[in-house]
């Protein structure tokens, strides 16, 4: 069952209310976050005591001129080859970040893949599933959502492929 924190009861994120809404069971972890952390994912990692593989960041890349999301653990990178290619493009370059922002309604190092507020074609990597649940942004800093794989890729309509690199 959800576990769902006061400000989730009230109305919460677009992600949590987009887990909410569909039925799916998560549960959300708040964390104190720090603005002098160099890395958004290695601190939530850091912060609920999970591997850094179970924990996924989301970035969003320009695909031949689409903006796409790509869901990575934080222990690795973006392979951008293999993102184009698992789109059938030929291209990819890390989105300019304000874009990023103003398109999914989040902003940079709380991008969430769920509840965005124009809907990105979405790559999951394929070592999400070699684990029971991951952890992925909840649409702000200091605020994780942990959800099993599939229910990720079924809500964002994902295609499963190995764009990250260690």
């Amino acid at each position: 069952m959800a576990k769902k924190s006061k400000k989730q009861q009230s109305g919460g994120t677009p992600a949590t209310v987009a887990l909410t809404a569909a039925g799916v069971a998560h549960t959300v972890h708040a964390y104190d976050h720090d603005p002098a952390h160099p890395s958004y994912g290695e601190e939530a990692a850091e912060a609920m005591g999970v591997s850094p593989d179970r924990v996924f960041k989301t970035l969003v890349a320009d695909v031949d001129g689409a903006l796409t999301v790509a869901v990575v653990p934080v222990s690795g990178t973006l392979n951008l080859k293999a993102l184009a290619a698992a789109v059938g493009g030929k291209r990819a370059a890390m989105a300019d970040p304000v874009l990023a922002e103003r398109t999914t309604g989040y902003v940079r190092g709380g991008i969430s893949p769920l509840g965005q507020r124009r809907r990105l074609r979405t790559v999951l990597d394929d070592s999400a599933g070699d684990h029971a649940t991951i952890c992925v942004s909840a649409g702000r800093r200091g605020l994780e959502v942990e959800l099993a794989p599939t229910d990720l890729a079924a809500l964002t309509e994902a295609v499963l492929a190995p764009i990250g690199r260690d």
